[in-house]
């Protein structure tokens, strides 16, 4: 799959000296416009937005990603409504990855096949499946493969190396590593350092894939982690959204300007 967009935002990145910036943001938070609006500006700066699908029990997810979840929800956000926000993305942003991030019981729910079908035709780039771990998730990886969508698999700092080296050898074009265990938005309970030294057996595994580095990431720890070929930053979002209308301010100017901060941060 190696000329995937999400393959070429590493690239380009790269050429630049510096790794990919990600951003996650929940969709339809705190509207559909409006998370559509924050979408279009952030990826101003963003390498490859992660688009999350509002979820009422999130498992992995803090605080702050939950209440985005739980503002979009009551919003009345639906699935459909997700690839109507990625679709229009693309028509104005054709060559920014996007990445949808979601739990398989609501893939399972609408239809497997319908919905990797529905990604390909809103030109989804690739997808995040947090409950579907490897090897269940084999079958699935595989249709997303042929409708060339990247089926990202997740690592963590547990994951034994037995598991990490088929794992790796499974993926796709990209690799997220989970830095720590904790929900997402947690305070790094890990030294950055530590992160570093883990990201680096990983790597060393299989040169060739791009592997992401994801939890916990702030403006503070960042330029520490810029060895990596991409990091993550998704509850330092959400919290500004969330900050955001709680003083009445404008969100997608405010996360804008996080958003610049942080790629400042790892040039």
């Amino acid at each position: 799959m190696g000329n995937s967009l999400i393959d070429q935002s590493f690239k380009n990145a790269k050429k630049e000296n510096r790794p990919a910036l990600l951003t996650y943001t929940v969709a339809g938070d705190n509207s559909i416009k409006k998370s559509f609006e924050i979408l279009k500006s952030i990826s101003e700066y963003a390498d490859i937005c992660e688009l999350g699908f509002p979820h009422n029990t999130p498992i992995a997810d803090g605080g702050q990603i939950q209440t985005s979840a739980y503002r979009a929800i009551k919003n009345g956000i639906k699935i459909n409504d997700v690839f109507s926000i990625v679709k229009k993305f693309k028509i104005i942003k054709k060559n920014k990855a996007i990445i949808l991030m979601g739990y398989y019981n609501m893939i399972y729910q609408y239809n497997e096949n319908k919905f990797i079908k529905k990604c390909k035709q809103s030109k989804v780039d690739g997808l995040i499946v947090v409950d579907l771990p490897y090897p269940e998730n084999k079958n699935f990886a595989l249709k997303c493969k042929k409708y060339k969508i990247n089926f990202i698999q997740l690592l963590s700092p547990t994951t034994s190396k037995k598991r990490q080296k088929k794992i790796i050898k499974d993926s796709h074009d990209m690799i997220y590593y989970i830095s720590m265990l904790s929900t997402t938005g947690g305070e790094l309970k890990v030294s950055p350092r530590k992160i570093m030294r883990e990201y680096q057996k990983i790597k060393k595994q299989n040169k060739s894939k791009n592997v992401v580095i994801g939890f916990g990431i702030t403006e503070k720890t960042i330029s520490l982690l810029k060895k990596a070929d991409g990091l993550v930053v998704g509850s330092a979002i959400c919290k500004e959204i969330n900050n955001s209308i709680k003083r009445g301010q404008n969100a997608v100017t405010n996360v804008t300007n996080v958003v610049r901060k942080l790629k400042n941060k790892i040039k």
